[in-house]
């Protein structure tokens, strides 16, 4: 009798659907398995141990969100437009969101040096702001993922719902009032 073989990428799906549902509280071996209708020798056998497994899902996941949901074109600015993504994400997957953003054994320093990076990439390439310093950059990263992070945690929970109008003026706001501090100490601090 041929043994079944389950796949790496079988198991990320169902890793995916675990934290989906889940959050990354409920990143078990024995829960994928559950998931998947299997015993656990699976994902030894495909992954060195559960953090490999976890770091695998996160970069599958932040190369999602890079080709599928950060460039989305809103508005034609980068800068809103990646705000916009990001918040929107939020609302349409907050049980993600949740997990990879607010949760504590979520994708942490993993997804912020994504996003950073990300942020980062479209800033030196985004005319009105490739002439910032890195000290700039930094402060209008820091400024402007404090604003939608607090939008899209509060639209995520239902407590809020602006219009895209609203979010749009919020970031820009926000941009503004960071671009025009000539001190930017407190949020290089942050």
């Amino acid at each position: 009798m041929r043994r079944k073989v389950y796949t790496k990428d079988q198991i990320l799906k169902a890793a995916y659907e675990v934290v989906e549902n889940e959050g990354f509280s409920g990143f078990t071996a024995r829960n994928i398995a559950k998931k998947m209708g299997i015993s656990t020798q699976p994902i030894y056998l495909e992954f060195k141990n559960m953090s490999d497994l976890k770091n695998t899902l996160l970069d599958e996941i932040c190369n999602h969100l890079y080709y599928d949901i950060f460039p989305e074109v809103r508005t034609g600015d980068t800068i809103i437009d990646l705000g916009l993504s990001y918040v929107y994400f939020a609302k349409e997957q907050s049980n993600l969101y949740n997990a990879l953003y607010v949760q504590e054994y979520g994708g942490g320093k993993k997804m912020h040096d994504f996003s950073y990076n990300y942020f980062h990439q479209l800033i030196v390439e985004h005319p009105k702001y490739s002439k910032l310093s890195e000290k700039r950059i930094n402060a209008l990263h820091v400024g402007t993922w404090i604003c939608v992070t607090g939008i899209a945690t509060l639209m995520s929970s239902g407590i809020i719902a602006p219009t895209q109008d609203e979010i749009v003026h919020l970031i820009n706001r926000t941009i503004t009032n960071i671009l025009e501090e000539e001190d930017t100490s407190v949020l290089d601090t942050l």
